[in-house]
């Protein structure tokens, strides 16, 4: 009688274990069941996107700006600065024969000369007797005007803005004429020939010294 009352008993512990570990498994298992890897969703997660208008420069050679690569001409004024030489420091201006009256030095040519050019040229005439190792910097203080003639309310010359359009020269002078061809322009450039531009299509910009011709139109 007692071994099978021992017996009973234990076999009852091994039932009451085995029931806590089978409680255990279910507990951890997943919501659906399986222990394998989850599946993969069929739809793709969403991801953001941002679109970003990319501008780029304008560089069409209908289109130029006024940069360092600028030219300098008749009328530009420019600041001439010689570090340590205040004598020689100060405003000064292309003449009508494209020189530069410069102290010490006398004429130097700057027509058709880039800042950077102009002050190396500078630099090279005071390093000769001069000034030792002379330093010098040239900026643009007024850029030379421009011109604009043809079927506008006043056409003239006028003082040019970096960044210039036709447009705002056409508004400068006082607009188009009743006569005018307002889809095209004529621009003579450094005493070149007249080249045509639309003006439909995009922005046409100038240059100091150009001559800006509206036609006029014929029905």
């Amino acid at each position: 009688m007692k071994n099978w009352v021992s017996s009973n008993l234990l076999r009852l512990r091994v039932l009451a274990a085995a029931l806590v570990i089978g409680g255990s498994i279910a507990a951890c298992a997943p919501a659906g069941g399986s222990f394998g890897p989850p599946a993969e969703s069929d739809a793709a997660t969403p991801t953001s996107s941002t679109s970003t208008d990319v501008i780029l420069p304008d560089t069409a050679p209908d289109a130029p700006v006024v940069g360092d690569e600028y030219r300098l001409g008749s009328g530009d004024n420019l600041r001439i600065i010689v570090y340590g030489e205040p004598d020689l420091t100060g405003e000064f201006q292309v003449a009508g024969n494209g020189f530069v009256s410069f102290p010490l030095i006398g004429q130097l040519k700057a027509a058709n000369l880039t800042v950077d050019e102009f002050s190396k040229t500078i630099s090279t005439a005071l390093s000769k007797g001069y000034i030792n190792d002379p330093r010098v910097s040239v900026e643009v203080l007024n850029y030379r005007p421009f011109y604009i003639i043809g079927e506008v309310q006043k056409p003239g010359e006028y003082p040019y803005t970096n960044g210039m359009t036709v447009l705002n020269a056409v508004a400068v002078a006082g607009g188009y004429t009743y006569r005018a061809t307002t889809d095209s322009v004529y621009i003579s450039r450094g005493g070149g020939p007249e080249q045509e531009f639309s003006i439909t299509k995009e922005k046409i910009r100038i240059l100091p010294g150009d001559i800006v011709r509206v036609p006029e139109r014929y029905f």
